[in-house]
């Protein structure tokens, strides 16, 4: 579960428009989506957020690992025992999961899915778990057991009792499929955001680009920040919101797959770039390695660009931000 930290500013259009802005909000992929759709009327309108709404479902019902009934689900079932062979656009989602595994060194990782949930954000735990239990929580994770095989589009896990889970990853894959569809069908402007990962094209019928509050994670009534999107997605992990605290230390809910320990040092991060599955998987990934080495993954991928937000409220903003963005926050 992450925090749902990016809300959309939706400027009020200046003057007439023959355009018209529609929203709707529902319930996918176990979050909440909010669509925004701009159009010539509202029918239109509807009728391409009703589209929207069943790809996201059909997303949903190709990858969830809940769903006993999905692709990802029988390659769990099968984990030990044998490949599966999956739709390439499945294999190729994998795919992409396994890079950012690579290039963060296991900070982000798709068998995250196996962890055993010990760690409880809920009220419900008053003891930290033990080292041990912590460790054994963390032994059927490892993104270098699963084999993929491209010619026959298997996915195969190696170890009985692995898992792997899409997560919110699959929520930004889903905006970027969403957007790429509403463009294709000739529709001017419009946002996905599925929980915080969302993507956008056009502009606001004022003619204005799109505005994003990004949520002050030492007060989340409060926005710290103001940004234009446009044809862009924007995601935001943060660790603020969900969270125990023990000896006077804070652990938040974002687990550091190799570890089993919660992730420290960042209480927020919020990436900018051309998608939000890739700026998810940066995002969380960040949350784990930390400013230095986060700062650092950003470098490496210049088309997105971020925020980061430490456990003191300091503010950091890379060189491409476009914002003067560094200082703190209270």
């Amino acid at each position: 579960m992450r925090a749902f930290t990016i809300v959309v500013l939706l400027i009020s259009a200046l003057g007439c428009s023959a355009q018209v802005l529609q929203e709707r909000a529902v319930r996918l992929m176990g979050s909440r989506f909010d669509i925004t759709i701009v159009s010539k009327d509202t029918a239109k309108a509807n009728a391409f957020i009703d589209i929207v709404v069943a790809e996201v479902t059909r997303i949903e019902n190709l990858i969830s690992d809940w769903r006993p009934q999905t692709q990802i689900s029988e390659v769990n079932r099968n984990a030990g025992i044998r490949p599966v062979k999956v739709d390439q656009e499945v294999f190729e989602l994998t795919e992409r999961a396994l890079y950012l595994s690579r290039i963060t060194n296991g900070a982000f990782d798709i068998s995250f899915a196996a962890m055993d949930r010990i760690w409880k954000f809920d009220g419900s735990m008053t003891a930290m778990p033990s080292p041990v239990a912590i460790k054994r929580s963390v032994e059927k994770i490892g993104y270098k057991n699963i084999l993929l095989d491209k010619v026959n589009s298997t996915i195969f896990l190696t170890k009985e009792g692995m898992k792997i889970g899409f997560g919110a990853l699959g929520e930004g894959y889903a905006a970027d499929k969403c957007r790429e569809i509403m463009i294709k069908k000739g529709v001017m402007a419009g946002i996905v955001n599925g929980s915080g990962d969302m993507n956008s094209w056009g502009r606001h019928p004022s003619g204005d680009t799109w505005k994003i509050g990004v949520t002050n994670p030492i007060d989340d009534n409060e926005l710290f920040a103001i940004l234009p999107l446009e044809d862009e997605a924007a995601v935001t992990s943060g660790s603020y919101e969900k969270y125990v605290v023990f000896n006077g230390k804070r652990y938040a809910h974002i687990i550091n797959p190799k570890t089993g320990y919660p992730a420290s040092g960042l209480s927020s991060v919020t990436v900018l770039g051309p998608s939000a599955e890739f700026a998810n998987g940066l995002s969380t990934s960040i949350m784990v390695l930390g400013k230095r080495k986060g700062l650092k993954l950003l470098r490496d991928h210049i088309q997105y660009r971020g925020i980061l937000v430490d456990d003191k409220g300091r503010v950091t903003a890379t060189k491409n931000l476009g914002v003067e963005l560094v200082g703190q926050i209270n």
